[in-house]
């Protein structure tokens, strides 16, 4: 591991001498300036973890220097010291970005303290930097085409408001994802983001998730547990799949919604909550309210801002795009060098007609990038379903694949439509498969499928 960097500005020589001394001992790199002319030249040139800075230096005072470190953005915690400080220096320091203040004659011990307290905070700073730049990569809306900036205009009008949104859209056309950029965009961004996939919770499990329950309300109910409603209070709770839920809990919602408060199982409380309620769903909610199995009032509460997610195969154009992306993001994550696809690979890819839409592009372009060994993808390299451009990638007649190739294709999508129906639930699917769990799990291998787990966990299935 290298060694964190310190440098150490200060126009006296026994000083300088004493700090680099101590700090090496403790395993730091050190470097040394007398003025502060000279520690902006070295900034240019070296980036530093740590900046010990004088106060009071010849011409270009101390204080100067941390204000033109700052507008410069230079990275590490800065920590200032002085001889003859008072209070006004050092608030006027705290006020320009420096991490702390200590005085002269110096506490080499308390020095050494501070300075690992300071590392100790950037670190978390950059942790935390990073861990935000990996989720705004993760959910960013990927596409130029007509659709999708169409799309992208209607999210920033409808994100700064308090209206609810109901998103519609097929299965892999990334609900989850509109849901969470309408919470970033939104004043309770530093709020919860609260997710349920009501497909994937069992009926009698619903209401206890949702509302919550108090210890012994019911059979398994061994400790208290809080539900969705109130874990997402000041913040965004998105149920996903609500047009799966039954008609007794979608009364119980809807009550939520015109009261903002509620019970818990088995409790006697009543908790407010203030929460805005983003829906999705894959179904005609109208036809649904026709065959009386989704409530009129719920759907007007919920409705208030539809917005309407283009199957990929309405914004071929894009699928380059997401190629890429998926490339970039899965080569990190499984540390492999990015592949390249030929200009024919993509033909065939954005000629597909994607049933299982941008998940399914997801789940292709990281089989390619396991099972591919060569980086330069050409169309060869697909599977056999995509090989073909006529019918919209379905294999034309006289170039039918073989009977084995045929069936597996049709095993894939039938385990791919099923585990859409389910939510995304290995074990309901194995069930409804007649599978055991197992040999569903060595299927989903073989046919480069990846499942979503957060589905298994009860919380929901991406959209």
């Amino acid at each position: 591991m290298a060694k964190e960097r310190i440098l150490i500005v200060d126009d006296e020589k026994g000083v300088r001498s004493s700090l680099q001394a101590v700090l090496s001992d403790e395993g730091f790199e050190t470097h040394l300036a007398k003025s502060g002319e000279e520690c902006l030249e070295m900034v240019t040139r070296t980036s530093f973890d740590a900046i010990l800075l004088d106060v009071w230096l010849p011409k270009m005072d101390g204080l100067d220097v941390l204000q033109e470190l700052r507008r410069r953005n230079c990275p590490g915690a800065v920590i200032m010291i002085s001889g003859h400080g008072t209070i006004e220096t050092a608030v006027k320091a705290t006020k320009l970005g420096a991490f702390d203040f200590i005085e002269k004659p110096l506490s080499l011990e308390k020095t050494v303290l501070v300075v690992k307290n300071a590392l100790k905070q950037a670190r978390l700073e950059q942790e935390n930097r990073w861990l935000r730049e990996q989720v705004s990569e993760r959910f960013t809306l990927i596409g130029e085409s007509e659709p999708v900036q169409r799309l992208r205009a209607e999210i920033a009008l409808a994100a700064p408001t308090a209206g609810r949104v109901l998103i519609y859209g097929e299965n892999g056309t990334g609900k989850e994802l509109v849901a969470r950029l309408i919470h970033q965009l939104s004043d309770r961004e530093p709020k919860p983001f609260v997710e349920m996939n009501c497909a994937a919770v069992p009926e009698e499990l619903i209401e206890s998730e949702l509302f919550g329950h108090e210890k012994g309300s019911f059979t398994g109910a061994v400790e208290s547990k809080r539900g969705r409603f109130e874990l997402a209070d000041e913040g965004t709770l998105f149920l996903d799949e609500i047009g799966d839920m039954s008609l007794r809990m979608q009364a119980k919602v809807l009550r939520v919604l015109q009261e903002q408060k509620f019970q818990s199982v088995g409790g006697a409380k009543t908790i407010s909550v203030n929460v805005r309620v983003i829906a999705a769903t894959n179904k005609d909610l109208q036809k649904e309210i026709q065959k009386a199995s989704f409530r009129e009032d719920l759907f007007f509460r919920l409705n208030v801002i539809p917005l309407h997610l283009p199957p990929l195969r309405e914004r071929a154009a894009d699928v380059p795009l997401l190629v890429a992306h998926f490339i970039e993001q899965l080569a990190r994550e499984y540390g492999r060098r990015p592949k390249r696809l030929t200009p024919s690979a993509l033909d065939s890819l954005s000629s597909y007609h994607w049933p299982g839409n941008v998940r399914e592009l997801k789940n292709i372009v990281e089989r390619i990038l396991i099972m591919v060994p060569q980086e330069v993808v050409d169309v060869g390299d697909l599977p056999s379903v995509l090989r073909n451009k006529e019918a919209g990638g379905r294999p034309a007649r006289d170039e039918a694949a073989s009977l084995r190739e045929a069936r597996e294709e049709f095993e894939r999508q039938f385990i791919l439509k099923k585990l859409e129906e389910l939510g995304w639930n290995i074990t309901r699917t194995a069930d409804a498969l007649g599978l055991e769990r197992s040999n569903l799990h060595r299927k989903l291998k073989a046919f480069g499928i990846t499942v979503e787990r957060k589905a298994e966990r009860g919380a929901e299935a991406s959209s």
